[in-house]
């Protein structure tokens, strides 16, 4: 997924966006809600990590105009307001999920899971993709009852794939979900990431469209 991380205080945000990236998702860390508007008017993000108070203003003012402009992006909010109260007003604004500082990475880890999953349509973390047996939450895949083990990038991009089935994606889609803002990108990344995919899952996992991009296969 590509993500936008908008937190100003330095340590959190460093071990945040580590974390994130870890998990194999692109972050891009913004300190300020103006860069954070100057950014989602270019990208397309998946998730949005939000803290509520920030120098140039306030986090819920920013996400129910993003809300009224009919932005749908899914919201996780991250600050230290602890009320009941504050929790309610962050609901009610459109955030999707709420989490107090100090918090476990692990646990953020899993948020993100849990709301990237709620907006492709498949809550349950288990699913089935011809021989291959998944668990989306614990980022775990068998093949015919074998254990495939890919690296956070690989599974980034099947990540991509899976939640968006049957959908054609082009290279630069695909590239801006493994990649954050300035990172240098190998002009046939893409196609060793699928390359790799294909001889750990099955040929016919991702079929290419020509000219156009990638999709999953229907075998």
């Amino acid at each position: 997924m590509r993500v936008l991380l908008i937190e100003d205080t330095a340590g959190l945000g460093e071990a945040v966006r580590e974390q994130i990236a870890d998990d194999g998702h692109a972050v891009d860390w913004v300190l300020r809600l103006a860069h954070a508007e100057a950014s989602v008017r270019t990208t397309a993000y998946d998730l949005i990590l939000l803290d509520l108070i920030l120098p140039d203003g306030r986090g819920l003012d920013f996400l129910r105009q993003r809300r009224s402009a009919g932005d749908v992006t899914p919201v996780i909010i991250l600050t230290a307001r602890d009320q009941i109260s504050d929790r309610i007003a962050g609901l009610n604004a459109g955030a999707d999920d709420y989490l107090v500082k100090p918090f476990d990475l692990f646990e953020l880890s899993a948020r993100v899971a849990a709301v990237a999953r709620r907006y492709s349509g498949n809550p349950n973390p288990q699913m089935q993709l011809g021989e291959l047996q998944i668990d989306l939450s614990a980022h775990s895949i068998a093949r015919a009852g074998i254990g495939v083990d890919l690296t956070a990038r690989e599974w980034a991009l099947f990540e991509a794939f899976i939640q968006r089935p049957g959908a054609l994606q082009s290279k630069a889609q695909l590239e801006e979900r493994l990649y954050a803002f300035g990172a240098e990108i190998e002009s046939n990344t893409i196609e060793v990431y699928i390359s790799r995919l294909r001889k750990k899952l099955g040929r016919e996992l991702i079929e290419t469209v020509r000219g156009m991009g990638y999709r999953l296969g229907s075998k």
